[in-house]
């Protein structure tokens, strides 16, 4: 599988590791949950960056305490009607303040790659012979927002709210009516 990180093919230095297998020594593994949760005082003193994967029922509190320590959380799309990843990765960023990598594994669509990137996922997994292209393209597809999102990219109100008053002198000047505002 293919990693398309920040827009870019990317190589895949994460080792994702069974629940009844060793972790490689010094490098990059992911575990489950479940792991995580009956090891995690032996995984917590490891030397090498480690990574969860959460399935979409089971939810980022559950890490909440240690995200410091975590390098990278995986978090899957069994579907592509399955939300909950995106209301994790919102979660994690917004709430949680999750600093390090978030990754969709599964099901994850071409149409899907520009909304899992405004709610803060930085690297989707990809089928070798998927058209990164498509992908690519797909992030440029909408130049503007309604909703505020994990990206910070300003809403159509931030932009009109920023057009509407002109700082002059410490006093604010309306250079344009409310009403004139709604007009594209």
């Amino acid at each position: 599988m293919a990693i398309l990180k920040h827009g870019a093919l990317q190589p895949n230095d994460w080792l994702t590791v069974a629940d009844d297998a060793a972790l490689p020594e010094g490098k990059p593994a992911v575990v489950s949950l479940d792991r995580w949760l009956k090891e995690r005082e032996t995984l917590l003193g490891r030397n090498a960056p480690l990574g969860v994967r959460l399935k979409s029922d089971q939810s980022p509190m559950t890490i909440a305490e240690d995200l410091e320590r975590i390098a990278l959380i995986v978090l899957e799309f069994p579907k592509f009607t399955d939300g909950r990843g995106y209301s994790h990765a919102r979660a994690l960023r917004q709430r949680l303040g999750y600093k390090g990598e978030l990754r969709a594994v599964g099901n994850v669509l071409r149409d899907q790659y520009l909304f899992m990137d405004r709610c803060g996922i930085d690297s989707i997994e990809i089928a070798d012979d998927a058209n990164v292209a498509g992908y690519l393209e797909s992030l440029g597809e909408f130049s503007i927002w309604y909703q505020p999102a994990a990206d910070q990219r300003p809403t159509v109100r931030a932009l009109r709210a920023a057009k509407q008053v002109e700082p002059t002198g410490g006093s604010a000047v309306v250079r344009e009516s409310v009403a004139a505002s709604w007009a594209y």
